[in-house]
């Protein structure tokens, strides 16, 4: 009979190479898509407010209480009257529209005054 000893497992992000690590940012960064904090984006569920995005992955499974999440929206729904915030980690899709950029990303699309 053969026995085998579990070996500890290194923290994921620590396994990484520069080139996965970047490749796994890409990928989170297009599954986000626009979502920046103080966005407005619309799907048939309602039209949100993104109060907070959450790209540290242990944070954001705490949130969705999901084991395999990487980032997490803090939303709030702009249609409901006394809307609490809450979380959702679904991706940006054909079927989501910006009402309004980010404060910050307007800006930079405007330039300089004159």
């Amino acid at each position: 009979m053969t026995f085998s000893i579990a070996q500890p497992l290194a923290p994921a992000t620590a396994q990484l190479l520069p080139a996965t690590a970047d490749a796994l940012r890409q990928e989170v960064d297009a599954q986000i898509g626009p979502r920046r904090r103080g966005t407005i984006y619309q799907n048939t569920d309602g039209a949100f407010e993104v109060l907070s995005v959450v790209t540290d992955p242990a944070e954001a499974r705490a949130l969705l209480r999901r084991d395999s999440a990487q980032w997490a929206l803090i939303v709030r729904d702009v249609l409901r009257a006394g809307g609490e915030p809450f979380v959702v980690g679904s991706v940006w899709s054909t079927s989501d529209h910006l009402v309004r950029e980010a404060p910050d990303r307007m800006r930079s699309s405007w330039g300089t005054a004159a």
